[in-house]
């Protein structure tokens, strides 16, 4: 029965040196270019990033969530996971390393129901870093539960027209095209009901409402758009996968994308973590550091713990689905640790932002960020409280309710059953005790 905590010796050194480039080269980014990172580059910004993408793909770190035909390594997810923790401590990185979010997700679900000519079309260019895409499912007055959508997409003749609302379609500004859920068959089992459709987004009738930015953003870095398909006409062929089949391909992208937001949500707090720890050591009051403070101590400690606990919880996640192979028998998993990664982002990043006081709620240090990014996390691609949901549905699948009045722990009939199995070896009269 193999079971080991290291990581091959190879793959290791290829994990150092990401370390170093992502801390040296990468992370100026995200101070010079914040924001910026789905918008498609200018010949300026080409000038840094191409050299950098060429160096990741020569070190074989490009896109290995994908398999070679689709020009990932095909590492699977555990090495993913140990690479993303790395990624996730910069905003510019996941570019970088050909493996952003939603792009990822995206590029998951076009490699299992694309059509070859979708793939040549949509694929290969997002994964060249060409272009980026949307996701378009969220709607207004539905959140994100499906049987509640009313976007609707009607076959007429060769084409179909997509009319609708969605909301928090996130990057469709700087999209090259969209990937919509629509619901093809109203009077239809509800998961059954719905079709995807890959929609170029220089198509007539997209119009983008408004983008709506995150709590403390300038309006203009709204990237969440408010969307309305308005007789939008696509091709036969725009159908991505068959008719009817928007929520198993929809579980797909999801159950992908939750995993992979845990996995850098790993680096993220590691680096809030970091700081903590830092700040601990670094600052004197009251005749001594930080760090020998009690209480201090205590957000230090409880801050580890908890990384670590998170961190073995979603490798252990990564590693089911690379045994499976399949989404849906690691659904449990990938719920919980979409529950866990907001609170444990959130704990840690407010614990570090006590530790740094005045200076940690301040725009100098990037603390208070990562706590609204714990909010927008327990939000994106499902709020917490439907995993929880989730969660405890999957656990009580391998229970059964007790056959009578008493439950299975009742001590009185617990005791019986023991003194009438060992009835022979007990003293006379210690039955009666």
């Amino acid at each position: 029965m193999p079971w080991d905590f290291e990581t091959e010796p190879d793959y290791q050194a290829q994990l150092d040196w990401a370390d170093q480039f992502v801390r040296e080269e990468v992370e100026p980014l995200d101070l010079l270019r914040d924001g910026l990172q789905f918008t498609p580059p200018d010949a300026n910004l080409r000038r840094v990033l191409d050299p950098l993408k060429k160096e990741v793909r020569a070190h074989g770190l490009w896109a290995t969530h994908l398999g070679p035909e689709l020009g990932g390594a095909g590492h699977g997810q555990v090495r993913l996971c140990l690479l993303n923790e790395i990624l996730g401590r910069s905003s510019w990185a996941p570019v970088v390393f050909g493996c952003q979010a939603p792009d990822t997700g995206n590029a998951e679900i076009l490699a299992h129901y694309g059509t070859e000519a979708q793939q040549e079309r949509y694929l290969r260019p997002l994964l060249d870093g060409e272009i980026f895409s949307c996701y378009s499912m969220t709607e207004p007055q539905a959140g994100a539960d499906p049987k509640e959508f009313t976007t609707r997409a009607v076959r007429d003749g060769d084409e179909w027209v997509v009319n609708g609302w969605k909301y928090f379609s996130s990057n469709a500004r700087t999209a090259a095209f969209f990937i919509v859920m629509a619901v093809t068959d109203p009077d239809g089992d509800p998961y059954k009901s719905m079709s995807m459709f890959l929609i170029p987004a220089q198509t007539p009738g997209i119009v983008i409402e408004r983008n709506v930015a995150l709590a403390g953003e300038p309006e203009e870095r709204g990237s969440h758009a408010l969307v309305h398909y308005e007789d939008v006409r696509v091709p036969a062929d725009a159908l991505l996968g068959g008719e009817g089949q928007a929520f198993v391909i929809a579980q797909t992208r999801l159950g992908g994308g939750r995993i992979h937001h845990a996995m850098r949500t790993i680096g993220l707090a590691g680096k809030a973590f970091d700081m903590m720890c830092e700040r601990a050591l670094s600052r004197h009051t009251q005749g001594t550091v930080l760090a020998d403070k009690q209480f201090v101590q205590g957000h230090i400690a409880d801050s580890w713990a908890q990384l670590q606990q998170f961190r073995l919880t979603v490798l252990h996640t990564a590693w089911k689905i690379d045994k499976y192979n399949d989404h849906r028998k690691v659904r449990k998993d990938i719920a919980m640790v979409k529950v866990l990664l907001p609170g444990v982002l959130h704990d840690i990043a407010h614990r570090a932002i006590q530790v740094h006081g005045a200076l940690g709620v301040s725009g100098d240090m990037p603390l208070f960020r990562m706590l609204l990014g714990a909010s927008v996390l327990g939000i994106a691609d499902g709020p917490t409280e439907v995993h929880k949901v989730t969660v405890a549905r999957q656990v009580l699948r391998d229970y059964r309710a007790s056959d009578d009045l008493w439950p299975s722990g009742y001590l009185p009939r617990r005791l019986a059953a023991a003194r009438a199995k060992y009835a022979e070896f007990l003293e006379p009269g210690a039955e009666a005790r």
